[in-house]
C-alpha cells in the first residue's frame, strides 16, 4: 500500500480533549455538535463547506483504524443518516504517525479542523479526501454496532463514469451519485461499502493491492479481466482493495486476473492517487483460484517467419539472473522461440548507474546466453547505442529498442553507416525497396523523439525474401490525468508527442511502399498506446499498416493491465503484403501477481 507522507502536527489523544474547553487548541470559529454532523462537513460536493473551519464534538462511532506508516487514524461513521444521498456520513480523523486510542465499535465525539488532503499532491490532478486534523475526541461507550455496509453492484454504481466538465475541475458541481460512478463513490467517502464474491480484474502487486470489479458481467475478456476498449468506458466498477488488517493475523491475497473474492470483502471508502477509491479492507473475501494458466503460442511452419514483440522491462546485467532465465522460458518455451524479437527496454551494461556507459552488449548476451540454456536458438542481436541520457526511461539506464534474430532461420542484411545521430533513409534498388543503414534509427533529429527512444529499423531476409522490421517504443502516458481525475473529462497530455512519432513512422513506412508497394514491412513494439487512439490512427493513416489487434476477437484485444483495466499497448502491425498473417498475445505476465514483465508478449507468423 502506499503510504502518505505526515502533514501536520500529530493530533492529540483523549485526554488532551479538555483542552479545546480552554480554547488552547480553538481555530476559526467553532461549531458545536448540535450544528455540526458528519454528513454537513462532507456536504453535497467533493469540497467540504466547512473547510478550514473548526468542529467540536462531532458524534460518529469508529469502524476501521489505520495503525501503521505515518498515515494513522481512524474512521468515523454517523449512525444517524441524513436523507441526501449525495452527502458522505463518514469521515477519516488523521492522527499522523501516532497510533490513535480507538477501537472499534467505540462511540466518539471528535473535535478538530476540517482540512481537504489530496493524495500525491493537488497538481497530481486526484480527488481530495475530506478528513479532521489536530483532532482530539473523547469516548462515549464501547462495543457498539457498526453501521450496515453499503453494497457495491450493478444496481449501485452507474455505468456512466463522471460527469463532463469540459476538462475542468468536478469539484464544484454537485454530486449526482445515481447518474455516475465518481460520484457515487465520492458520496460514500469514508463510509463502510462492501464487494459480494467479487472477480479479481487486476492482480496483486507488490504493494499488496489488487482491484476487483462490482460488475462482475459488465465488459470482460476471455480470461476473466475488464476490457478497456474506449474512452467511453473507462469500466466504472473497478474499485481498488488494500488491507487494514494485519498480514500476520490475514496474509493478504495473493491473486491474480480471473480470481474471486468469495464472500464480503468491506471496509471503508477511501482514495489515493495510485489506483483511485479504495476499500480498505477490514474483512476480507475469501480467494477462489479461477484464473486461467499462462498461454503457449504454436510454433511457426517452415515457411513462417515468426516475429515477436516483447517489452523486458527495465532489463540490465544487474537485473537478478532468475529473471533472465523467466524470460527466456518465456521466449522458448511459451513463444516457441521466434524468428525475430523486437526487444523494448534494454538498459545499458550497467544499468541505472548515470554515467557515460551507453553499451547493451553485456545486457543482451546475459539474455542470450540464458536463452540457450533453457534450449532455444543461438540468437544474434542488433542494435544502436543511444546518445546517453537521450532516450528517457530510468535515469542512466539508456533503455534501447534491439532486434534479437535466429541465424539458422533468418538472416540480419547489415548495412554500415547507422548511428545514434545518422536518420536512416529508403533507396531503391533494382525495383526493390532497400536500407541505406541496417539497422538504421528512423528521424532521430526529430523533435518528436525528445526524451523518448527511437524506432530502429532492420532488414531481414528469410527464404530469400527480403523484409523490413521496425522496432519501436513511443513514449510513456507519464503526465496524463488519471480516469478517475477530478479533471473531467482527463487530459491526455502525452498523446500530441504519440501521434507526433506515430505519423513518423508511417512516412517511413510509405516511403518503403512507395520504393516498392510489395515490400513487406512488419511495425512491432511498446506504443504506449490504445488501438483506438489517435496515435494508431496516425500510424496506420492511408491504409499502409494493420493494426493485427483489431483482428482479434474483442474480448481478446489486451496484454496490459493498468488500475484493473485490460487493455492494449503493445501492437503488431503489418503492410499488405503481409495480409496472411496469424497474430497472437500471449498471456503470460499482465494478469499474473508473479511477473517476469508487466507486458505480455506477442508474435505474428507470416508468409513473405
Amino acid at each position: 500500500m502506499s503510504l502518505r507522507a505526515p502533514r501536520g502536527p500529530v493530533a492529540l489523544t483523549a485526554v488532551a480533549a479538555s483542552a479545546l474547553a480552554t480554547g488552547l487548541l480553538a481555530v476559526g470559529s467553532p461549531a458545536s455538535a448540535a450544528e455540526v454532523r458528519i454528513h454537513d462537513i462532507q456536504g453535497s460536493t467533493r469540497i467540504s463547506p466547512l473547510a478550514g473551519q473548526q468542529v467540536s464534538d462531532v458524534p460518529g462511532t469508529v469502524t476501521a483504524i489505520r495503525a501503521f506508516g505515518s498515515s494513522r487514524g481512524f474512521w468515523i461513521q454517523d449512525t444517524r443518516p441524513d436523507k441526501d444521498a449525495a452527502t458522505s456520513e463518514a469521515i477519516f480523523v488523521f492522527t499522523g504517525s501516532t497510533t490513535p486510542s480507538v477501537t472499534v465499535g467505540d462511540s466518539v465525539l471528535v473535535s478538530g479542523s476540517v482540512s481537504e488532503y489530496y493524495p500525491g499532491g493537488k497538481d497530481a490532478g486526484g480527488q481530495s479526501l475530506t478528513e479532521l486534523t489536530k483532532a482530539a475526541w473523547t469516548v462515549r461507550s464501547s462495543g457498539n454496532a457498526l453501521p450496515a455496509a453499503y453494497r457495491l453492484g450493478p444496481a449501485t454504481v452507474p455505468d456512466r463514469y463522471a460527469p463532463d466538465a469540459g476538462g475542468g475541475s468536478v469539484e464544484g458541481l454537485t454530486l449526482r451519485p445515481r447518474s455516475y460512478a465518481l460520484d457515487r463513490y465520492e458520496s460514500l467517502e469514508g463510509m463502510r461499502v462492501s464487494v459480494e464474491n467479487a472477480p479479481v480484474v487486476g492482480a496483486t502487486n507488490t504493494y499488496k493491492e489488487l482491484w476487483v470489479t462490482a460488475e462482475p458481467r459488465h465488459q470482460r475478456t476471455a480470461r476473466g479481466g475488464a476490457l478497456y476498449d474506449s474512452y467511453r468506458d473507462p469500466n466504472a466498477g473497478r474499485v481498488k482493495v488494500v488491507s487494514l488488517l494485519p498480514y500476520a493475523q490475514l496474509p493478504f491475497p495473493v491473486a491474480d486476473v480471473g480470481d474471486a473474492l468469495t464472500g464480503t470483502t468491506a471496509g471503508p471508502m477511501d482514495y489515493d492517487n495510485f489506483g483511485g477509491y479504495t476499500i480498505a479492507a477490514t474483512a476480507m473475501g475469501e480467494l477462489a483460484d479461477h484464473g486461467p494458466r499462462r498461454e503457449t503460442t504454436r510454433k511457426q511452419k517452415a515457411d513462417e517467419l515468426s516475429i515477436a514483440t516483447y517489452n523486458v522491462e527495465n532489463l540490465s546485467p544487474k537485473t537478478a539472473q532468475s529473471k533472465f532465465d523467466r524470460l527466456a522460458t518465456g521466449l522458448v518455451e511459451h513463444l516457441a522461440s521466434p524468428d525475430i524479437v523486437a526487444l523494448e527496454e534494454v538498459q545499458d551494461d550497467n544499468g541505472a548507474t548515470n554515467d557515460s556507459v551507453v553499451s547493451a552488449d553485456a545486457t543482451l548476451k546475459k539474455l542470450t546466453d540464458a536463452i540457450k540454456a533453457a534450449g532455444g536458438p543461438g540468437y544474434e542481436w542488433r542494435q544502436i547505442n543511444p546518445v546517453d541520457d537521450q532516450d528517457g526511461g530510468e535515469p542512466g539506464g539508456n533503455i534501447r529498442v534491439a532486434f534479437l534474430y535466429n541465424p539458422e532461420r533468418v538472416s540480419f542484411t547489415d548495412v554500415p553507416g547507422g548511428d545514434s545521430t545518422t536518420p536512416v533513409k529508403v533507396e531503391k534498388k533494382g525495383g526493390k525497396a532497400t536500407l541505406s543503414a541496417s539497422p538504421g534509427r528512423i528521424d532521430p533529429a526529430n523533435g518528436v523523439w525528445k526524451d523518448s527512444r527511437k524506432p530502429l529499423a532492420g532488414q531481414f531476409s528469410f527464404r530469400g525474401h527480403p523484409v523490413f522490421v521496425v522496432a519501436n517504443h513511443f513514449n510513456s502516458k507519464g503526465g496524463d490525468q488519471g480516469l478517475d481525475s477530478r479533471f473531467q473529462p482527463p487530459a491526455r497530455s502525452s498523446e500530441t508527442q504519440r501521434t507526433g512519432q506515430a505519423t513518423a513512422v508511417n512516412t517511413f513506412v510509405k516511403s518503403l511502399l512507395n520504393a516498392d508497394p510489395k515490400a513487406s514491412v512488419v511495425v512491432a513494439g511498446d506504443l504506449n498506446d490504445y488501438q483506438f487512439s489517435p496515435a494508431l490512427a496516425d500510424l496506420t493513416e492511408g491504409g499502409v499498416l494493420t493494426d493485427l489487434v483489431t483482428r482479434l476477437p474483442r474480448d481478446e484485444r489486451y496484454g496490459y493491465v493498468y488500475n484493473g483495466n485490460s487493455q492494449v499497448l503493445d501492437h503488431i502491425l503489418t503492410s499488405r503484403a503481409l495480409r496472411r498473417a496469424d497474430y497472437d498475445i500471449v498471456h503470460i505476465n499482465a494478469e499474473f501477481s508473479d511477473q517476469s514483465s508487466d507486458h505480455d508478449p506477442q508474435v505474428v507468423r507470416v508468409r513473405p
